[in-house]
């Protein structure tokens, strides 16, 4: 019988050790997808935030240059497309091509494909401050509100993907605002 009792007793001291081991596995395992999961997300959101500002920079360089050479309405400062301009146009654009191959290694299907269309609204900026021909009818105003609704659906996907809840602003803020009255006849000339 004794032996009987230290044989019970062993195997539930090695039972438990089994359970233990096992269960500690089961909560490092979550500890590790956890970290791998916050570690993603950061390097999403790092990759999505520095892609879209690059956008934006390039949107409005194209917009300034529209400006100058009066294809766009006044609103941005006029920007002279120099030499000098067009190669830090090109350094940009080749920024924000870099950081577009980390947003299509590290987002979603859905927010990838936003950003593909958010690229083909701002090379269409491009084109119309380059004045070359365009099969649009809509011209620059047309092409700049596109450009301003591919953005903000890219963000709206790329929030979405990370999680973030809510929206950028609570309610619909009209552009441009009130206090900025007819653009026609912006003092600025």
């Amino acid at each position: 019988m004794a032996l009987t009792g230290q044989l019970a007793t062993l195997l539930a001291v090695a039972l438990g050790a089994v359970l233990s081991m096992a269960a500690t596995m089961v909560v490092e395992k979550a500890r590790w997808r956890r970290e791998q999961s916050v570690r993603w997300d950061e390097r999403r959101l790092s990759a999505y935030a520095e892609y879209a500002h690059a956008v934006k920079e390039l949107a409005q360089r194209y917009r300034r240059i529209a400006v100058a050479k009066g294809i766009a309405a006044s609103g941005a400062a006029p920007l002279e497309p120099t030499a000098e301009v067009l190669a830090e146009v090109v350094e940009a654009e080749l920024r924000r091509s870099a950081l577009a191959e980390t947003v299509w290694l590290l987002g979603d299907v859905k927010t990838n494909t936003a950003a593909v269309r958010l690229n083909h609204c701002l090379w269409h900026l491009e084109w119309l401050a380059r004045e070359l021909p365009t099969r649009e009818q809509g011209g620059w105003d047309q092409a700049y509100q596109d450009f301003r609704q591919a953005r903000h659906h890219f963000l709206e996907l790329a929030r979405a993907g990370l999680g973030v809840r809510g929206t950028r602003i609570a309610e619909s803020v009209p552009w441009p605002p009130p206090w900025r009255g007819d653009l026609s006849q912006d003092p600025r000339g």
